[in-house]
């Protein structure tokens, strides 16, 4: 790895790490020479999605439909490598692969399978996953919005919102109740009734496309319907393995901060030496590799326990929820280390840490991770 103060390299197979070493090139060389124009124009690099679907990123550990079929460590370290270069990039690519393409593998019918799935993973068609309304957030179970049966087709009416990709997607994975229970509907783009809107003023995930989904008697065939879909458990099981990914992601974006951090300390002269010399500048960046390098370690074993049909979701849980953290305050240390510079999108941390702080709410807030992992130490709910 590139950071990686314990070898943790050596617990990763030859695969993996030529998985990792071909995103790590890709990122390098077309990502971070460019995403930083991307976040200050406020705009998605589309001209990316070819070649990420020639890499196999989309789907990648999803068995057959032309996916890769890639174990879940390569897959981590792929969401990884992304978010190195920008979280908005690996937000693009989670909600294609973790939502999306994985609501449609476990949930879908064989026909919906074949007509989406081989698709999207060459990248010719794109998806976006309908779940946040404007009022139901941390409790999706509240949702408004609703489906009625009317013949041979059911009509979809509610707004979601704060959806990644959703103003580009031909497909939206869209969750409404229908007879008092949560199920999943493939919204295909250009459906009468189904408005999409841009949301603009963005401070954070400026490199990504964030929309609003308006459905009014939005008339869908009743083939559309996802039959496996059986309450919000079926949704909450396509965010455990999004949260999945970001737990390796948020890794990638903490380890750009101190890489950063590092190389300028030590070529950043003041007071007649390198910054680095400190004593307090390398507490913080002894701070930074200690974190990054035991939040590699929790993402190896729950890649392991996941490989193995053994992960579970609060352990998930506890994955996002510390790797986020401390990725966000690695970002913030990483922009104090390079001082009035920190503030500039010539360096990469204020970029990762404004982004961070979406990505410390969206798939589950901290505090409802913490609320999760509670009851699962104490078998008390206490999310009211």
């Amino acid at each position: 790895m590139k950071v990686d103060f314990l070898n943790v390299e050596s617990l990763l197979s030859e695969e993996e790490i030529l998985i990792r070493d071909t995103l790590r090139k890709f990122v390098d060389e077309q990502v971070i020479p460019i995403i930083g124009d991307h976040f200050e124009n406020g705009t998605f690099p589309t001209h990316l999605i070819p070649e990420l679907a020639r890499l196999g990123v989309f789907g990648a550990n999803l068995q057959g439909y032309e996916c890769a079929g890639l174990n879940n460590i390569a897959y981590g370290l792929i969401m990884q490598e992304l978010e190195r270069g920008d979280s908005g990039l690996r937000s693009f690519v989670s909600v294609q692969s973790a939502l999306s393409m994985y609501a449609i593998y476990a949930f879908g019918s064989e026909e919906q399978k074949e007509k989406w799935l081989p698709s999207m993973a060459r990248g010719e068609k794109l998806g976006c996953f309908g779940l946040t309304e404007p009022d139901y957030g941390s409790n999706p179970s509240g949702m408004q919005s609703r489906a009625v049966k009317d013949g041979k087709f059911y009509l979809l009416n509610g707004t979601k919102r704060w959806i990644t990709n959703g103003s580009i997607a031909d497909v939206a994975v869209v969750w409404a109740k229908w007879d008092g229970k949560i199920r999943g509907f493939l919204v295909e783009k250009g459906t009468p009734g189904l408005t999409v809107l841009e949301m603009k003023k963005k401070l954070s995930l400026r490199a990504s496309i964030t929309s609003e989904l308006i459905l009014e008697d939005c008339r869908i065939p009743e083939e559309n319907l996802l039959p496996g879909t059986d309450g919000l458990k079926s949704a909450l099981s396509c965010l455990t393995q999004a949260r999945y990914g970001i737990a390796w992601g948020a890794v990638g974006a903490a380890t750009a901060c101190y890489e950063e951090a590092l190389n300028y300390a030590k070529t950043r002269i003041q007071f007649d030496k390198p910054i680095a010399s400190f004593q307090l500048v390398q507490e913080k960046l002894v701070f930074m590799l200690t974190e990054i390098t035991k939040a590699q370690l929790l993402c190896l074993q729950l890649g392991r326990l996941k490989d193995k049909g053994e992960m579970d979701y609060a352990q998930v849980s506890m994955a996002k929820m510390n790797n986020v953290h401390m990725a966000l305050e690695i970002a913030r240390e990483a922009r104090d280390i390079l001082g009035a510079n920190g503030i500039s999108l010539e360096y990469s941390p204020i970029r990762h840490m404004n982004n961070l702080e979406s990505v410390k709410t969206y798939e589950g807030t901290e505090s409802i991770h913490k609320l999760i992992l509670g009851q699962k130490i104490t078998g008390i709910p206490a999310f009211n």
